[in-house]
């Protein structure tokens, strides 16, 4: 709960870093080079802040921890930020000198004069990735030792900057002035969490001499390359859409980023935040049927807060993207594509939860194996379900992630139940009628708002922002009266947390 607020602000900066982007470029050609670039350059945030790097480093640290004391883990964190700055140096240095190969890669749709401008911008934001690789870290850090807010908050530092600066570099220098703003975002994250670490005297600097005999950074080390070498894999995904996007007509890697956008704002509020919550705690599960517990928690706690953002998007994915979006260059095509993604990709929403949190599971476990094994199943699955609903433009890309993601989750799960070697019982039937119940209502009471008191784009925007506002909120009171009189056991949880909290 203390991640999801902090991550509320972040989320809503970041839809407002999209709408000055928006404004600034619309769809067009310069901004898919712009997202390709970004997709290349943003790999590590991926790899590093929400994958292989928290999934090595956050057990070990939080053993060694709780074996040691904060001094022993401290000198394993240090020693890890040493080996950490040499990967990322030589990761930059191979992405810039390959720009030109990396960019024909991710777009081989792309004319001249597009690829050029997106191996430019490649080369330029390159150094990003040593910012957020360091952010990541000191997350880690953070988020083991009990500090989730900060390290929540801390993207919408990053996204503050960015907004900021990118209409100043934008004037200067085009297009590529969005490259500087994002290494200034890239520094603010990573300042902001350092910064923090002064407070709770666990301030993380390179050891000059880091002991590589250390078995637990070794340890953590041969964690991570496993870890980074699925995750690598994972990063196939997005390169997939862009890579068949860049072969349909002009704007659709645009669309399908601005629906993106849209679809991180409950991901990321809810479903990061709770998968980044559970990972110290499954590292700690002091039995096979304690992690189940809190296993089977996690994935229904993020169910129950998913399955209605999800279902609310979709009733009002043309409202909200004519609200976000709809300015300056972004023309009725761009509307109605973006919407068409949204509601698709929001199909595919509640299978992403439960694939990030299995995954955590997995790390917690520690099985590399089948972790790889597992981001390989989303990989493939994805490619072929991409490739078969290509006929359907930009509208199957949008889909295909989803039904690869809910397969994987599932694949996942297997994995951990033949490990435990207990029966997970995730969902019962009871579960699953009550919440079928309770959406059915919330999206009847949405389509009788939407019937009594249609959206009119003719409004001037505080209104419209009314109109969406009042919906979500009548929504969120129906939906929490329902899990009320249903006596959701998701609802006890959150009352349980505020009373601990307040202790």
């Amino acid at each position: 709960m203390v991640m999801m607020a902090g991550t509320l602000l972040s989320r809503i900066t970041g839809l407002v870093r999209e709408v000055v982007v928006a404004g600034l470029f619309g769809a067009s050609r310069s901004m898919d080079a712009f997202n390709v670039a970004y997709t290349l350059a943003n790999l590590a945030r991926q790899l590093l802040a929400e994958g292989a790097l928290s999934a090595a480093f956050v057990p070990v640290f939080s053993q060694v921890l709780e074996r040691g004391g904060i001094k022993s883990a401290l000198k394993l964190a240090r020693s890890a930020m040493t080996v950490l700055l040499i990967m990322t140096l030589i990761v930059v240095s191979l992405g810039i000198l390959g720009s030109d190969f990396l960019t024909h890669i991710m777009a081989p749709g792309f004319d001249a004069e597009t690829a050029s401008i997106a191996s430019r911008l490649t080369k330029y934001m390159f150094p990003f990735l040593i910012f957020i690789s360091l952010e990541a870290l000191t997350m880690g850090e953070l988020n083991s030792l009990g500090s989730f807010f900060v390290p929540a908050l801390s993207p919408a530092f990053s996204n503050i900057t960015f907004i900021i600066t990118a209409p100043l570099f934008t004037g200067l220098y085009g297009v590529y002035g969005l490259a500087f703003s994002v290494i200034c975002g890239g520094a603010a994250h990573f300042l902001t969490q350092w910064l923090w670490s002064f407070k709770l005297n666990a301030v993380l600097y390179p050891d000059l001499k880091p002991d590589l005999k250390n078995k637990d950074l070794r340890r953590m080390m041969k964690l991570f390359l496993p870890y980074a070498a699925g995750l690598s894999l994972n990063q196939i995904n997005p390169v997939i859409s862009r890579m068949l996007g860049s072969f349909l007509e002009a704007g659709s890697i645009s669309v399908l980023n601005y629906a993106n956008r849209i679809l991180q704002l409950p991901l990321g509020l809810f479903v990061i935040a709770i998968s980044q919550a559970v990972l110290p705690q499954l590292s700690r599960a002091k039995s096979p049927e304690d992690f189940r517990d809190i296993l089977r928690q996690a994935l229904r706690f993020a169910l129950f807060i998913i399955l209605p953002a999800a279902l609310g998007v979709i009733l009002i994915s043309s409202q909200f993207v004519h609200l976000i979006f709809v300015r300056g260059e972004f023309n009725a095509w761009a509307w109605d594509a973006t919407s068409s993604c949204l509601a698709l990709g929001m199909l595919g929403l509640p299978g992403m939860a439960c694939s990030t949190i299995v995954m955590r599971a997995l790390y917690a476990l520690e099985m590399p194996r089948a972790a790889f094994n597992t981001t390989l199943f989303s990989v493939t699955a994805t490619a072929l379900f991409s490739l078969m609903l290509m006929p359907m433009g930009y509208n199957g890309l949008a889909l295909a992630p989803g039904i690869a993601f809910t397969l994987s989750g599932l694949y996942g799960l297997y994995k951990v139940k033949l490990k435990l070697n207990l029966k997970l019982n995730i969902i019962n039937l009871s579960w699953l009628i009550k919440s079928v119940l309770a959406l059915s209502l919330m999206a009847l009471l949405i389509l009788i708002i939407k019937f009594i008191f249609p959206y009119d784009a003719g409004l001037s925007l505080s209104l419209r922002a009314v109109w969406i506002l009042g919906v979500i909120l009548i929504c969120v009171i129906v939906y929490i009266f329902i899990a009320l009189c249903l006596k959701f056991e998701e609802l006890g949880m959150i009352k349980r947390a505020f009373i601990k909290k307040r202790a």
